[in-house]
């Protein structure tokens, strides 16, 4: 939505610059789960994504939306302190009482996630792990991994997601460094968000990929929000919650990612065998 470089904008009469994203008349409902998501993270949290300000579909049936200007730039210590502040104390204490999911399908880049709302977070995340699943044996040439996959589904989660006891959390749902900024004030920004309520230990490990953030962010951030119990059980819960990133960027880009994606799989399975 926001490039830290040159993004797309529009200045009013008096001067003020505002944000516009257009698309295709084949995006309405990706552009749907994008304003959605930036409703609810600024009610969650006021300020910490761009406020949209008017969307909708033009007369050739191609959404947009108009949202705040940001100038941002690159995420330092001090911006990471803050936005760990920000992520433990408004965002993911943002609760749904529907459950786990949202009300629209939103996309984690190009790839659809379905949604709908789960009573039980083991149910929600086996069903977006499955859904990935399945777009990838109907792409071909992912038997292997899919059928590894599956075991995830019906060995690993059940044991690491079934005793959690945790709150269903407005999460941004893909937040990487690419998606998140600063601006002159050191206020953190962040974008592009995939939302839906769920864990929120599934944003710190995504949060890990791809570039990372600055340590003092998850120091700070479980200073103020304690890893779920079963704590000895953290790191491998980051090692599911990352893996179906991989999942969806094998997805989205191929074969350079199915290798990371195996890789996590396998630890999981041998873990599974030893509970």
């Amino acid at each position: 939505m926001i490039s830290l470089g040159n993004p797309p904008e529009i200045r009013s009469s008096s001067g003020i610059k505002y944000f516009v994203k257009y698309g295709t008349s084949g995006e309405q409902e990706q552009y749907t789960g994008e304003v959605e998501s930036l409703k609810a993270i600024d009610a969650a949290a006021p300020g910490l994504a761009p406020r949209v300000l008017s969307s909708g579909v033009d007369s050739q049936g191609r959404p947009y939306f108009i949202s705040e200007y940001k100038d941002l730039h690159r995420l330092n210590d001090a911006g990471g302190k803050v936005l760990a502040t920000r992520l433990a104390g408004e965002l993911h204490a943002y609760k749904s009482d529907k459950g786990y999911g949202f009300h629209v399908p939103t996309y984690c880049g190009a790839t659809r996630l379905k949604n709908g709302w789960f009573e039980r977070w083991e149910t929600c995340f086996s069903s977006m792990v499955g859904d990935l699943l399945e777009q990838l044996k109907r792409k071909g040439g992912h038997e292997e991994l899919c059928g590894t996959g599956e075991q995830v589904i019906q060995s690993v989660i059940p044991k690491l997601l079934g005793p959690l006891k945790v709150d269903p959390v407005l999460l941004h749902g893909d937040l990487w460094s690419g998606n998140v900024g600063v601006e002159q004030t050191g206020a953190p920004v962040i974008f592009d968000p995939s939302s839906f309520y769920g864990h929120n230990e599934v944003e710190l490990a995504i949060s890990r990929m791809f570039g990372g953030f600055p340590q003092v962010l998850y120091t700070t951030y479980h200073e103020l929000q304690p890893k779920s119990e079963p704590v000895e059980q953290y790191a491998y819960r980051c090692e599911l919650y990352e893996l179906f990133h991989y999942l969806n960027h094998t997805l989205l880009f191929g074969a350079s990612y199915e290798h990371s994606a195996r890789r996590k799989i396998s630890k999981l399975l041998e873990w599974a065998a030893k509970e």
